[in-house]
């Protein structure tokens, strides 16, 4: 069942600066020949040539049934492919990594910790001293605009909070990749224009590199740099700079009717 679509009355920008953690070098992130699907059924996608350059943002487009999760899964190394290679920096993902964060469209929030918890628990699962975690946490909410929710549990908070309270605990731990399967799918349409746009502001400067299922086109044209469609695995350039107002720029729609004509 999808989360509640609630909109969050909650600023998405604190009032004042947060200081930005360190830039982290993006992974390169490639498929060779790749065929995915589960080991026990039918391929759902492939062979695949795909290549994801560090601090990119790859949305993925495609029909239903296609394999835009199982291709995440994939690259997360929690499902092996069924054929050729997946790679990061050059290297074969055989399992999952703590540099590769996975945002699903439901929160997945562990319902008996509270906000803070939840953001802690990438530092926690590292060793740091609760005073440096705690630190961290409450840095990162206040950048996702959750500051004066810490101390909440997670059924306290409208689906768009708990949407950013799951993206600061993915980015807090500076991942190098970060998989993100429709995490704003849930969403009404108010909320989901301004987690897009705080998705933008806080991978600024994070160096991360991002792959983004969606099943939205204007997400897709609004997010990505580049724009993979499945289950051919063509790949196309968006134009930039990045603009709601371009829209209707006669670059931007033509890319939008091509990605509308593949699905």
């Amino acid at each position: 069942m999808k989360a509640p679509t609630t909109s969050s009355a909650t600023p998405l920008h604190t009032a004042g600066p947060v200081p930005s953690p360190p830039a982290a070098d993006g992974a390169e992130l490639a498929l060779e020949a790749a065929v995915l699907g589960h080991p026990d059924g039918a391929a759902a996608a492939g062979p695949l040539d795909l290549r994801v350059a560090p601090g990119e943002v790859l949305a993925v487009v495609g029909p239903s049934g296609c394999g835009k999760t199982t291709l995440l899964r994939t690259l997360a190394g929690l499902l092996p492919p069924r054929a050729g290679r997946v790679v990061q920096d050059g290297a074969p993902v055989l399992r999952p990594g703590a540099d590769r964060a996975l945002v699903f469209q439901h929160d997945a929030l562990l319902p008996w910790r509270t906000v803070r918890a939840n953001v802690e628990l990438p530092f926690a699962v590292r060793g740091v001293d609760r005073a440096g975690r705690r630190g961290s946490a409450e840095e990162w909410l206040g950048r996702v605009g959750l500051a004066g929710h810490a101390a909440k549990w997670p059924h306290q908070l409208s689906g768009g909070q708990r949407q950013r309270v799951q993206l600061a605990r993915a980015l807090a731990g500076r991942p190098r990749a970060v998989l993100m399967d429709e995490p704003f799918g849930a969403l009404d349409a108010h909320t989901r224009t301004g987690m897009q746009d705080l998705l933008v502001d806080i991978l600024r400067g994070t160096g991360a590199t991002v792959v983004f299922v969606t099943h939205d086109v204007d997400e897709a044209v609004h997010l990505g740099d580049r724009i993979a469609l499945l289950p051919s695995g063509t790949l196309l350039d968006v134009p930039r700079p990045r603009d709601r107002a371009a829209r209707d720029a006669p670059a931007t729609r033509a890319l939008r009717h091509r990605v509308l004509d593949s699905l």
